[in-house]
């Protein structure tokens, strides 16, 4: 039931998610918004890529930061945690933060694609599935050095770790982590289509590791 106060739960959520830190942290140190640079996206990855780790891994975390936050709103309520109407809200306050984070008021409605803000809802509504989601990402990103299909193999993934590996019964869950699924192959058909082209580009850092630990390839180098 959307209430009064519910309303203005459902308003801070939207208004967290629409805090551009991409943008901002990009302008105020760096003098350049990274939306013209890159991919082009108001995200994490591309604040790694366009300014690097420093600017990157704050980008990172108060991105996530705030899809948790915007989900934890739903504790100040009056429902019992745990309870569907708590669940319910949750998922919706997740809802509208991701919202704010890929059409954000404060950026002209230009922001990334939400990766790092779905990773802190996820954490808030079921951080066990959320767990290996990440571990999923990590070692496709290991193996690949590509965070987006990374990021598409772990959504995926998402839904089969909540239906089979916990056993969620919850309607509101598993369409949810349906949805998620869906929602990040849709905003990364860009990045489909690179893949298939051989032309996204791989994270700097995972190819800094790799190149670190593994000889070098005399062919490479002539490649």
């Amino acid at each position: 039931m959307l209430t009064s106060i519910n309303t203005l739960f459902l308003l801070g959520a939207y208004i967290l998610g629409s805090i551009p830190t991409a943008v901002w942290i990009g302008k105020y140190f760096y003098k350049i918004d990274v939306r013209e640079y890159g991919s082009g996206n108001a995200g994490a990855t591309n604040v790694f890529r366009v300014l690097g780790k420093k600017a990157g891994i704050p980008v990172l975390f108060l991105d996530i930061f705030k899809g948790f936050l915007a989900v934890s709103l739903a504790s100040l309520s009056n429902y019992t945690i745990h309870s569907n109407q708590f669940i319910n809200l949750q998922l919706v306050l997740g809802i509208a933060s991701l919202v704010g984070h890929i059409f954000p008021i404060f950026a002209s409605f230009r922001g990334g694609k939400g990766i790092a803000t779905l990773l802190g809802i996820i954490l808030a509504v079921l951080p066990y599935a959320a767990f290996i989601s990440i571990g999923i990402f990590i070692l496709v990103l290991l193996i690949s050095g590509y965070v987006s299909l990374s990021s598409m193999i772990a959504a995926v993934a998402f839904p089969l770790i909540v239906i089979l590996v916990f056993n969620i019964t919850n309607n509101s869950l598993i369409v949810f982590s349906i949805l998620i699924a869906i929602m990040v192959l849709i905003t990364h058909q860009k990045n489909i289509e690179r893949l298939i082209r051989r032309e996204e580009s791989k994270a700097q850092l995972i190819n800094k590791i790799k190149n670190s630990v593994l000889p070098n390839n005399p062919t490479d180098a002539e490649q």
